[in-house]
């Protein structure tokens, strides 16, 4: 069986660019942690010798159905999908007898099959429910947390993680809305509150993209998640093994950036003056974004940034 009408619709960005940064063995153990609709696990496969083995993840169940649909993939022997967080990839793969992998990719964000997808509620482009979650099985809708929050946790949500100068003011309207009888419940519904509210905007963007941008990361504990999935993958990396993270937006990739930068360093503990420091444990090898080809074919990947690093063996860590 081919690939879904989705699979189609969806384009990979830094395809080629973060394979090849990721590829340090053609018979090594990979984890693609965002499967998404399977681009770059679907190059990574051609590029793996008949040794080689890919583990990928994904918490939208749509995702992984799309997976076990595509029978190039299922009868694979060297691929497997779960469906799961990525931030429990250490744990999933201990359960498959794998302790440590040659590398992890991570393709954050929304995929444009969720985006394009109006029962998601991810877009304002299209008028559906406002659900927003990236996995349908459990957790709270957004819809669901506008309808008990306070002003006070709405501001916060909104400014937090959508950067909104003006998120007291959409808070508060969200909130009259609310008490007045009529909670919003749709995609359409948040819009036309927040155009309301928000007086001004940069050329070019709608006045809603910060606020679902905001509510999307917060449903989805999308930033606690990276946390907790960088610290895995560092964890799970061989001596030479490569992280690979592509982010879309300064509070995601401020984490990556900052995140390779702590483990690119000794660290000395104050506390204890005549310890040894904390070994170097990463090496940050690039920083990359999409090229002007790839930007005319596919603006949603103009925002991409990939950070590339390499986990540092004891020999590295000593010499540094």
């Amino acid at each position: 069986m081919g690939a879904s009408a989705a699979e189609r619709t969806h384009t990979t960005v830094l395809l080629v660019e973060a394979v090849d940064a990721m590829l340090t063995e053609p018979d090594g153990i990979y984890v693609d942690g965002t499967f998404g609709r399977g681009g770059h696990s679907r190059r990574l496969l051609q590029a793996l010798s008949h040794a080689g083995r890919l583990v990928a993840f994904d918490r939208d169940p749509e995702a992984v159905a799309a997976a076990s649909a595509d029978a190039t993939r299922v009868d694979d022997p060297r691929f497997l999908i779960r469906h799961a967080r990525f931030a429990r990839m250490a744990e999933q793969l201990a359960a498959l007898g794998i302790t440590e992998v040659h590398g992890v990719l991570l393709d954050l964000g929304v995929s444009s099959p969720q985006i394009d997808n109006p029962e998601r509620g991810f877009s304002f482009r299209f008028d559906g429910p406002l659900d927003m979650r990236m996995d349908t099985t459990r957790g709270e809708s957004a819809a669901d947390f506008l309808a008990r929050a306070d002003v006070q946790q709405i501001a916060e949500v909104i400014r937090d993680y959508g950067e909104e100068r003006f998120a007291v003011s959409i808070a508060k309207a969200l909130v009259a809305r609310r008490e007045s009888g009529f909670a919003v419940r749709t995609t359409s519904q948040l819009s036309e509150v927040v155009a309301r509210a928000v007086k001004t905007r940069e050329p070019g963007q709608d006045p809603a993209t910060r606020t679902f941008q905001a509510l999307r990361i917060f449903v989805n504990a999308e930033l606690e998640e990276l946390e907790q999935g960088l610290n895995a993958a560092l964890a799970l990396l061989r001596p030479g093994g490569r992280l690979v993270v592509i982010s879309f937006h300064s509070l995601e990739d401020r984490i990556v950036k900052t995140f390779i930068a702590r483990h690119s360093k000794s660290v000395f503990d104050r506390r204890a003056p005549f310890a040894e420091p904390a070994p170097v444990r990463l090496h940050a090898l690039a920083r990359v974004k999409p090229g002007e080809t790839e930007l005319r074919a596919n603006p949603r990947a103009r925002s991409a940034i990939m950070r590339v690093a390499e986990r540092t063996d004891v020999a590295w860590a000593e010499a540094a």
